[in-house]
């Protein structure tokens, strides 16, 4: 059985792996939300390098008006600093990819514990890891909307990129795991 999961893991960390590179490497999914570039960046960065020096996120809100307090209409910025910077790049890479293994093997662990009605179903055992991808969507992407996080279109895109993941990766792992293989 452990043996039956660990393929099925391994076989689903392949298929994110290649939809990772498709979508983030080649259609550049998560650079078009994640890394735009600002115009007069040089400028920008050297007041945020003087001005951040701990990790953490930041917001940068426009000036009170008096009893007014906030003005509506002006934008606020976020900005998140990590203390790290492009040095870390290989480190960052190993973690990402334990992760990207560990992820689909604790998925296909779950989905061999589940009753024997979604089991014997490939169709339900697919809207097993769709689940997972939405309470992704739920609890993690779409908490990213609002002030000085991700505008809504953004935080909708990753959602649905987590929900069309993980059913892809669920499509492979639930061809692997069947009602048989239940303990």
């Amino acid at each position: 059985m452990l043996k039956k999961v660990v393929v099925a893991g391994v076989l689903g960390f392949i298929v994110l792996a290649v939809w990772t590179f498709v979508v983030n490497g080649l259609l550049g999914f998560n650079s078009s939300i994640n890394m735009r570039r600002i115009e007069n960046e040089a400028e920008v960065y050297e007041v945020l390098k003087d001005s951040i020096a701990e990790p953490g996120r930041y917001v940068c809100n426009p000036a009170v008006e008096g009893d007014a307090g906030y003005p509506g209409n002006e934008p606020v910025f976020s900005v998140l600093y990590s203390g790290m910077g492009h040095g870390t790049a290989g480190r960052q890479m190993l973690i990402g990819l334990v992760l990207y293994i560990l992820a689909p093997m604790i998925g296909a662990l779950l989905l061999s514990h589940a009753s024997n009605r979604i089991l014997s179903s490939y169709l339900r055992k697919v809207l097993f890891f769709t689940i997972i991808g939405l309470l992704f969507a739920i609890f993690s992407d779409l908490q990213k909307y609002g002030i000085g996080g991700y505008p809504l279109r953004d935080a909708l895109l990753l959602g649905v990129h987590s929900i069309v993941v993980w059913t892809i990766v669920g499509l492979v792992i639930a061809w692997r795991i069947k009602p048989a293989e239940a303990g």
